[in-house]
């Protein structure tokens, strides 16, 4: 027998993300960007920064290499720090279980990852639920599994530092992420998931030879591997079923649609747009007609001074998806406050809603971006006006696992 879900758990549709990963760099060194871009350091001024936008959800990350140093044993004071402040300013906290970064002991690759893993999420929820005994838990048990195991099976950007093994990373996340959430299913059976994978187009190039045709379907279609794994359609003897897919968060950026052989991005703003480009809006379409569940872009931003452009176009987008009646939840600013490169951590991106400014003797100052606030708040009132043309989302009836 199943059980009747709600479509919406979100406080707002606007959320910020604040960059949390701990992953070892393409240099073998650790990075932790809580602290690294001030948030940690800020968290009440960060909040508190949120109010004009009507922003009262964010995406946070526990960092697992932070909280589990030793193995099986387990450190969640910062996050108690960060839903203290979350509860004075009314926030709503999403939280990622593995952003980017895995304990110096481990990989996807090792044979205890997702033991591991599995145990970190059922010491999450009891620490979780004593902190916070009523309201909805909503949690991303792993973050884009589909970059992560390309940086580090195929590109040596991160552990494990391998080329020609993405297939086999990306098995070992998946493993992790389906055996991690039936503990989490386990440990409270009200939690809610929120998927979170890159949304892209790839095209063959112009003229293509029929192998180039062939390759870019290919590698399309191969976008969705880890939604496919977690829910059972691919690769069943990991345990993932349908009832893992909740709501399923897409991330999209400028440089998310290419062209193969030779790759080329294709521009998301030129004055006469490449007819192989495809609007947001249609990509959101065709993603839900796959999956048909409520969704959320849970990651997306410009670096530099096109930004408020792509605010623009973003508000647009979103708008047309709602009054088409796609179940759009929410959209995600992320990063919200600027971070820096992770290899090259003098090299700030300058994409967030708030730019870094750097001081010698504590953490980064925000500045706020006038231009893209401007642009964030036109793309608000598009969103609100199309907001009463969608239907309302049905709830769904889900089996309780």
């Amino acid at each position: 027998m199943g059980k009747l879900v709600t479509d919406n758990p979100f406080a707002s549709f606007w959320w910020g993300g604040y960059e949390c990963t701990d992953q070892l760099n393409a240099f073998g060194n650790r990075v932790d960007f809580l602290p690294l871009t001030g948030h940690l350091q800020l968290l009440d001024e960060d909040y508190q920064d949120l109010k004009p936008f009507n922003i009262k959800t964010v995406r946070e990350g526990i960092r697992w290499a932070m909280i589990e140093k030793t193995p099986y044993q387990y450190d969640f004071s910062t996050v108690r720090t960060m839903l203290q402040a979350g509860q004075r300013h009314g926030i709503q906290q999403v939280w990622d279980l593995c952003h980017f970064g895995y304990p110096d002991d481990l990989t996807p690759l090792h044979p205890m990852f997702a033991r591991r893993f599995a145990a970190l999420c059922r010491a999450f929820v009891d620490f979780y639920r004593a902190e916070r005994p009523e309201g909805t838990l909503i949690v991303t048990p792993i973050n884009e599994v589909s970059f992560m195991s390309w940086l580090g099976g195929d590109a040596r950007g991160t552990s494990p530092y391998c080329v020609g093994q993405g297939w086999e990373v990306k098995y070992g996340l998946m493993r992790a992420y389906i055996e991690g959430s039936w503990a989490l299913r386990e440990a409270d059976p009200s939690i809610r998931f929120l998927s979170t994978e890159p949304l892209i187009n790839i095209v063959a190039p112009p003229n293509p030879w029929v192998s180039h045709q062939r390759e870019a379907r290919r590698m399309h279609r191969d976008q969705f591997q880890a939604i496919d794994i977690l829910s059972g359609r691919m690769c069943p003897e990991l345990g993932g079923h349908e009832s893992l897919l909740d709501i399923i968060g897409f991330n999209y950026y400028y440089d998310n649609q290419w062209q193969l052989r030779p790759h080329r991005h294709l521009g998301w703003n030129d004055p006469v747009m490449d007819p192989r480009w495809v609007p947001l809006s249609e990509l959101l379409r065709q993603a839900h007609k796959r999956y048909q569940r409520p969704f959320v872009i849970t990651e997306t931003s410009h670096p530099g001074e096109d930004r408020p452009l792509w605010w623009n176009m973003i508000g647009r987008e979103c708008a047309q998806a709602l009054s088409k009646g796609l179940p759009l939840l929410g959209v995600c600013l992320y990063p919200i406050i600027d971070r820096p490169d992770w290899d090259h951590l003098d090299q700030w991106h300058r994409s967030g809603l708030w730019d870094a400014g750097l001081v010698p003797d504590g953490p980064p100052r925000r500045h706020l971006h006038q231009e893209s606030a401007a642009a964030l708040l036109r793309a608000q009132e598009l969103v609100r006006q199309a907001i009463p043309k969608a239907p309302n989302p049905r709830p769904r009836r889900v089996l309780a696992g």
